[in-house]
Order: C-alpha cells, then sequence, then structure tokens
C-alpha cells in the first residue's frame, strides 16, 4: 500500500508541476516531494528485499488486457532494482532542488522528472507483458521529453530524435519477445510465461529479441548511438538517473528474460552474451578516453560499465546451462553487485559534472582546471567517483569488478572448448577495459580539477549549494561503505539470485564475515573492511610521526610550472594530449583516427595547424548506411503520392489479384 501511495504521489507532483508552473517556488516543492517518494520506495524495497519465496506482495487490478488484467508484484529481483532505482531518485531529487535554478527552461524539467521515476519504478512492479510494455514506454516517452527540454539547440533536438527512435526499436523487439513467450494462449501474466517451454526456433527468437531490446536501452554495442548524443543534451541530474539508474532498468529486463521467465537456456547462450560483454566493454572505454566534453565522457563510461555487467550475466548463463548452479549463482552475484555499484558512482559523478557546469557554464575538460582549489567539496567528492569508477581498493567499483573476475577464473573448467578459449580472451578484455578506464578518470579528473585554470569561467569558479555538496558527499560515502561491507551486500544479493539460479552462494563460508571468499580460501579473499582499517591505521601513525619527528619549520617555493615562470594554462597539459598515446595505439585502428600537421615555411607568417580527423565506425558503418537506405527508400514510396488515376486502379487491381490468389492457395 506505501508503494502504491508513493507512486500516485510522483504522479501528483507531475500534474501540480505543469498546473504550477508560474509558481516560484514549484520547483523546489515537486523534487522534494519527489525526494520523499523516493526514500518511501527505497524503504520498501529494502524491506521486501530478502523475503521468503512466495510472500511476495502482489496485485490484480481491472484494467489492461481484457482476458489478463494488470498484475503487479514485488519479489526479490524487483525489490533489489527498486533500491537501485530510488537511491538514485533521491540522491537526484535532493540535488534538484538547488540546481533548477540554473537551467534555461526549468518548466520543461520539473513536471516530467517525477513522471520519469513513476516509470521505471512501474517497470519493476509489472507482473505481466502488457504493464510491461506499457510501463517501458512510459518511462521512454518521460525521458524523451527531459531530452528535448532545451530545444532551442539542434544538437539537442537531434539527440531526442535519436534517442525516440532507439527507444522505438527496443520496444518494436520486445513486443515479438513476449508474445512468443505467451504463445497461442494469449497468457501475457508472467506466472504463465514461466511454465511455457521454450524450444528450437522460439527460443532462439525470444533471447535475440530481448538481447536487442533490453540492450538498445541499456547501451550494449552496436546500440549505444544514442548515450552520448542523449546524456549531455539532458539536465545533469536527468543525466544521473538516465545513466546510472535507466540502463539498470534494462538490465532488470533482461535479467527477468532470460534468467526468469525463459527457463534453462544453453551455455552457448551464455557465451555469446559473454563476449558481447566484453566488446562493449571495451569499446565504451575507448570511446570515453577521447572525449573532451565531460559528459559524452561520462556517457561512454557507462557503455564500458553496461559491458561489464553482461559479463557477469553471461558468465551466469553459462554456468547455469553449464550445470554449475554454485558458479553461476556466483557470477550473477557478482553482476547485481556492480549494478549496484555503478548506480551510485556514476549518479555522484554526473552531479559532480552538474555542480561544474553550474559554477563555470562549461563542459569541455580544455576550458575547465584549477577547480579544485575553488570548489573542494566537489572536487573531493568526484575524486570519490573517479576512484570507484577506476576499480581502486577499497572502494566498491573495485568489489564487484573482483567477483567478476573470480567468476571468470572458473569459466574454463566448464567441458566446453568454446569456454576454455573464450574465457580468457573476455577476461583479458575486462582487465583492459579496467586499465583504460584508470587512464580515463586521471585524465578526466586532473584536466578538469588540478593544474591552472584554462578560462575565465574556470577562473571565477565557486562551490554550489549546500544541498548540493550534501548530495554529493552522500554519495561519496556510500562509496566506501559499499566497498567496506563487501560481504554483507553479497550475502543480500546471494538471497535475490537463489530463486534464478537454484542456490545461494555462500560468499564467506571459508573464512567468515569480513572474508570474501566466494571460490576458496586458499587462492582468492579479499576484505574491504580489514583494508580500511589498515590503510587508517597506517594514515594515522604516518601523521603521528611527522608530527613528532618531523620539523615545523616552514618553507614556501614556488610550485612546479613545467619550465615556465608565466602563468600561461596553454602550458599545460590538454585532454588531447593526455590522450594522445593511447589514441595513437588504438584509435589509428578502431577510430581509423589521423593526424595533419600543417608547419609553414620559415619566414612564413601564417601559424601552424593540427588536426585531429576520427569516425565512429558503429554511426558510420550502421546508423548512416541505415539512414541512407531509409531515405532513398522513402523517397521511392514519395513518388505514389503523384501517380495518375490510372495507375492508382492498376496498383489496386494488382493488389485484388494477389490477395484472391493467396487465398485460393490457402484454400488448397
Amino acid at each position: 500500500m506505501l508503494i502504491a501511495w508513493a507512486l500516485v504521489a510522483l504522479l501528483l507532483l507531475a500534474l501540480f508541476g505543469l498546473l504550477a508552473g508560474r509558481w516560484r517556488s514549484v520547483h523546489a516543492v515537486v523534487y522534494s516531494g519527489a525526494f520523499i517518494a523516493c526514500i518511501l520506495l527505497l524503504l520498501s524495497g529494502l524491506h521486501h528485499l530478502g523475503g521468503p519465496a512466495g510472500a511476495e506482495p502482489a496485485l490484480v487490478l481491472p484494467f489492461g488486457l481484457p482476458w489478463v488484467q494488470a498484475h503487479f508484484r514485488l519479489d526479490n529481483l524487483s525489490a533489489l532494482f527498486m533500491v537501485v532505482v530510488n537511491l538514485s531518485g533521491a540522491a537526484c531529487s535532493a540535488f534538484g532542488i538547488g540546481y533548477s535554478a540554473h537551467l534555461p527552461s526549468p518548466r520543461r524539467v520539473t513536471p516530467f522528472f517525477p513522471l520519469f521515476l513513476f516509470g521505471m519504478n512501474s517497470v519493476l512492479l509489472a507482473d505481466d507483458a502488457f504493464m510491461f510494455l506499457v510501463a517501458w514506454e512510459f518511462m521512454s516517452l518521460a525521458s524523451w521529453l527531459l531530452v528535448l527540454a532545451d530545444h532551442h539547440e539542434a544538437e539537442n533536438r537531434r539527440a531526442a530524435t535519436v534517442y525516440l527512435c532507439m527507444a522505438a526499436f527496443g520496444t518494436f523487439c520486445l513486443l515479438p519477445c513476449f508474445g512468443i513467450m505467451a504463445g497461442a494462449e494469449g497468457a501475457y501474466a508472467f506466472a504463465d510465461m514461466r511454465t511455457h517451454e521454450l524450444t528450437g526456433i522460439s527460443s532462439f527468437l525470444v533471447v535475440v529479441l530481448a538481447l536487442l531490446g533490453t540492450g538498445s536501452k541499456a547501451g550494449l554495442v552496436p546500440l549505444h548511438a544514442w548515450l552520448p548524443l542523449a546524456h549531455p543534451a539532458a539536465p545533469s541530474h536527468v543525466s544521473a538517473l538516465m545513466s546510472g539508474v535507466m540502463t539498470k532498468v534494462a538490465i532488470y529486463g533482461m535479467i527477468r528474460i532470460l534468467f526468469d521467465l525463459h527457463g534453462e537456456l544453453s551455455w552457448r547462450w551464455g557465451a555469446v552474451v559473454m563476449v558481447i560483454g566484453g566488446i562493449t566493454a571495451v569499446m565504451g572505454v575507448l570511446y570515453a578516453i577521447m572525449q573532451d566534453d565531460l559528459k559524452k565522457l561520462l556517457a561512454y563510461s557507462t557503455v564500458e560499465n553496461i559491458g561489464v555487467v553482461v559479463i557477469g550475466l553471461g558468465l551466469a548463463l553459462a554456468f547455469k546451462g553449464g550445470g554449475e548452479t554454485q558458479l553461476a549463482a556466483l557470477a550473477l552475484v557478482a553482476g547485481l553487485y556492480h549494478v549496484i555499484n555503478h548506480s551510485i558512482f556514476k549518479t555522484l559523478l554526473f552531479l559532480s559534472a552538474g555542480a561544474v557546469i553550474t559554477a563555470t557554464g562549461e563542459r569541455s575538460l580544455n576550458k575547465l582546471g584549477g577547480l579544485l582549489n575553488r570548489m573542494p567539496w566537489t572536487g573531493a567528492a568526484a575524486l570519490m567517483g573517479a576512484a570507484a569508477i577506476s576499480a581502486l581498493p577499497p572502494l566498491n567499483g573495485f568489489v564487484s569488478e573482483w567477483l567478476i573476475f573470480q567468476s571468470l577464473f572458473k569459466g574454463p573448467s566448464l567441458p566446453y572448448w568454446a569456454m576454455k578459449f573464450g574465457v580468457p580472451v573476455v577476461g583479458a578484455l575486462l582487465a583492459l577495459a579496467a586499465a583504460l578506464a584508470a587512464a580515463c578518470f586521471v585524465r578526466a579528473y586532473g584536466i578538469a580539477f588540478l593544474g591552472r585554470p584554462r578560462s575565465p569561467q574556470a577562473a571565477d569558479a565557486g562551490e554550489v549549494t549546500a544541498g548540493m555538496r550534501l548530495t554529493m558527499v552522500v554519495l561519496a560515502a556510500l562509496c566506501v561503505v559499499l566497498g567496506a561491507i563487501p560481504v554483507t551486500v553479497a550475502d543480500a544479493l546471494s538471497a535475490v539470485v537463489q530463486p534464478l539460479t537454484g542456490v545461494q552462494v555462500p560468499v564467506s563460508a571459508d573464512l567468515g564475515w569480513p572474508w570474501l571468499s566466494p571460490v576458496s580460501a586458499t587462492r582468492g579473499a579479499y576484505s574491504g573492511t580489514v583494508l580500511i582499517m589498515v590503510g587508517l591505521s597506517l594514515f594515522l601513525v604516518s601523521i603521528l610521526l611527522v608530527h613528532r619527528l618531523g620539523t615545523r619549520a616552514l618553507r614556501r617555493a614556488d610550485a612546479w610550472d613545467c619550465g615556465h615562470r608565466e602563468n600561461i594554462p596553454e602550458t599545460q597539459y590538454t585532454g588531447e594530449s593526455f590522450a594522445q598515446p593511447l589514441r595513437r595505439v588504438f584509435g589509428s585502428t578502431v577510430f581509423a583516427a589521423r593526424e595533419e600537421v600543417v608547419m609553414p615555411p620559415p619566414g612564413d607568417e601564417a601559424p601552424a595547424t593540427h588536426r585531429l580527423r576520427m569516425i565512429d565506425p558503429v554511426w558510420s558503418g550502421i546508423y548512416e548506411s541505415l539512414g541512407w537506405t531509409v531515405g532513398k527508400i522513402a523517397d521511392q514510396v514519395n513518388r505514389l503520392q503523384f501517380l495518375t488515376v490510372r495507375h492508382y486502379l492498376l496498383m489496386m487491381f494488382t493488389a485484388l489479384v494477389f490477395l484472391l490468389l493467396v487465398v485460393a492457395v490457402r484454400q488448397q
């Protein structure tokens, strides 16, 4: 009942935002109400998380399809993702109270923000295909309106168009996917789908359509084209929801179909999904490391982390299909742990980017710099998020990636040559993605927050409001907490995966709390709690020794100035120069990067020029070609508007003859 009231409150807040749009305090009221609703939904998810199977709260309402009605249910999987959605939703709502005042068109954002939250929560609660797809479309349309908020910019209109096309494509794939699972009887309730056995071509189509439908929303390569366009176009607190949360709702849909509704899958599908995840992770971070736009960089980083999650899901499918249910549970726990972690540190990083944009009005890395001195709270929180997304211990990002590696190490134990050869390749891709992610965020944080200001806007920057700072500090603290108590979190996730895999993995059975030892006490164990305690102890001892034994004399000297005493920001490293070695290693092949340097001869006063040309192989190879083909077909179809009456009559006669032939053949 509490969940229903919270969802109704979100709808009422959206209506209030539309009707009272000119009232000065409407934005604070709507975001404060959304914050309270998200807290209630978060507490409800936590309350039902880990509950016994068969005791899930369910509700059937008299609308929807006439013979199906509307089914809603909150099981362990839904409760977990409800926690993920509403934790970030509460943070973005709190951040939006102060951030909305800096938006160019806040009235185009505020009413649709609670609608977006309502849509995502409705997807998680839906227990039949019709309500799932209605909520899925509701979520897509609400987020599309938010992307289109600043519609005066041509780039934003293009981003909204691409996003809407990809959202329609995803729903177009999910519709027949659920139709096949429902069967000829039209059993669209999820409980009926679980009893419907899929074989042969039906099973194949369901998996392919599910991967396309949910993968387009999650951002799997090559279906990621909308992310780097939509995230910079949307306001930062909306980008945080889309990247940190909406992509996880897509992961929820993937898990719900492949692990719950479909039934048993062959290990081969797990191998395919695992490879897709590895390619997505590497391609995403390679895209990210080449970007100058801060929000576009974070969007591509989301592609990388979705790839990491999908590696875990693919491993779980492979282990489950191969009969290794214990390892399947471990891999699924690792994937879900990374879902939680990414939702937190990516929300933190997008909100930090929003704080930077609020203070400077700039998104380009080459126009920032020196912000740590001017925005110490934002800089410290962003540093925590950058360290977490780089998988540095003892933060939360390290734990989930470490668990995925532990699962990968057991992959060759399956008696299939494809897994014996494929798992080491995917492991190498994951290791490469992790290393490049660290380089990417060293570059992003160093260019944006360290050094000297590269523009007057960065030099004049100041800290954001107390509410915005507090939101970022809370998320940064959660990065530490989830890294410090990994056993507690993994045990809770074990209860979530038990209905999906049939077993509950003992993540600390060998050594006990606080040691993670899911595989073996002798071959793999980790404790974030112990690591933090040891680190704090060494830190305190170092401070004590310095203060007791060190000198109190003070010496002042100029900071290292790269050999230039003048205060010239151009003498610093830029984002392009930092990425140049990696671009020359990877970009020349993957992105066809080419550099052109024109150096005038002596005596010529023309300036030297340096041009860099890169292509997006996915966009140019798939989407541009597809757009050209659709345009050509549309041109041909458009000619039908200008035919004569005789041609129209001939077309009608031809169609009639064709239909009569079809009827005659079917009667025989």
